[in-house]
């Protein structure tokens, strides 16, 4: 079934769009709505810029890990690499800069994985999953004001143990680490 175009009386009609709070990161959006039934309703949703994932392996297949604090759930959270495009820019792109913003490694290549809605119930976003190769230290971290992250490396099989677990609470590392292992490693 083709979800993105299927339109069999479930669709909304939007009347009228606004911003109801803007912050750095994501704005809450009101949507004016009417209902399939006729009825007429407000629909709120966050809205952000598309997003990368990198998986970074090593020249020797390890794999390149941040522990991040995450001030919404109040904990330090171990995961990936990830953050928003900037502007226009290209996904490879994007997903190279954040690799080497958030943890100093430079990859030598980069692929596309997959891309996913992660909850398209409350936000808009997008994220697109990579696979990076023959990441090593050469680059320069540059951290944005508001990130306090840690940089390691593991292996794959201790990531992919440890989302079959369910001990990987950031859904994007999840997600990315077990479509990595069905894809066949």
């Amino acid at each position: 079934m083709d979800d993105s175009t299927a339109d069999d009386g479930l669709a909304w009609e939007t009347l009228a769009s606004g911003i109801d709070y803007s912050c750095p990161g994501f704005d809450v959006q009101r949507d004016e709505v009417r209902l399939p039934d006729g009825t007429d309703s407000a629909f709120h949703f966050v809205t952000e810029s598309e997003s990368v994932v990198v998986l970074p392996f090593t020249p020797d297949g390890d794999v390149v890990v941040i522990e991040e604090w995450r001030q919404a759930v109040g904990r330090v959270n171990f995961g990936l690499p990830a953050g928003t495009l900037d502007g226009d820019e290209e996904l490879t792109t994007a997903a190279h800069r954040e690799l080497e913003e958030e943890t100093g490694y430079e990859a030598a290549s980069m692929e596309p994985l997959a891309s996913y809605e992660p909850a398209n119930g409350l936000l808009d976003t997008v994220f697109h999953y990579f696979v990076a190769r023959g990441c090593a230290p050469t680059g320069e971290q540059e951290l944005d004001f508001n990130e306090s992250i840690r940089v390691s490396e593991t292996t794959f099989a201790d990531l992919r143990d440890r989302a079959l677990a369910g001990e990987l609470r950031d859904g994007r590392t999840a997600l990315a680490v077990l479509q990595y292992a069905l894809a066949g490693e």
